[in-house]
């Protein structure tokens, strides 16, 4: 563990087959820089990533840019990024983050780390960053614990856009 509170993650990838995954997580809260509010319920029947992220995190800092070109790339499929800005005490710092990193998908905001705590049963509660994929069904189909980079967040998520609807 870090000073900062957090565990760095070695980037390590886990798949989850069909038949092992649980239940659809069940995530909802504030946007950043908005006063809406955002259900990952509503956006079942697409595969969402969902990156666990914070303004103080170094290794944040370096993926960004992945995860927005993985973004630009995989958009034009339905696919939604989602990320969950946790930990950030003033939302100022976590909207100059997304300004600096030219983050264009939402995220939402939570800065006592309840939100995180929907992944507590997949992810460890202090690795950050972290990224999950969520099946057409809201169900977690892979996770990576540490940061990722732009082929690998293309290729789980063309993974699970292959399987059948």
């Amino acid at each position: 563990m870090s000073e900062s509170g957090f565990v760095s993650g070695s980037g390590a990838v886990t798949i989850i087959g069909p038949s092992q995954r649980g239940s659809p997580i069940s995530l909802e809260g504030p946007l950043l820089g908005s006063t809406d509010r955002l259900d990952v319920a509503s956006l079942r029947g697409k595969v969402v990533l969902i990156n666990i992220w914070g303004s103080w995190c170094a290794p944040c800092r370096k993926e960004g840019p992945e995860l927005e070109a993985a973004w630009n790339r995989l958009k034009r499929y339905g696919v939604q990024f989602l990320g969950l800005n946790t930990r950030d005490d003033a939302a100022g710092a976590a909207e100059a983050f997304e300004r600096r990193y030219g983050i264009s998908y939402p995220s939402l905001r939570d800065p006592d780390g309840r939100l995180q705590l929907a992944f507590r049963r997949t992810l460890p509660p202090r690795a950050i960053p972290s990224t999950i994929i969520l099946d057409r069904e809201g169900r977690v189909a892979a996770r990576i614990v540490g940061a990722g980079t732009m082929r690998t967040f293309v290729g789980l998520v063309e993974d699970v856009l292959a399987e059948s609807a």
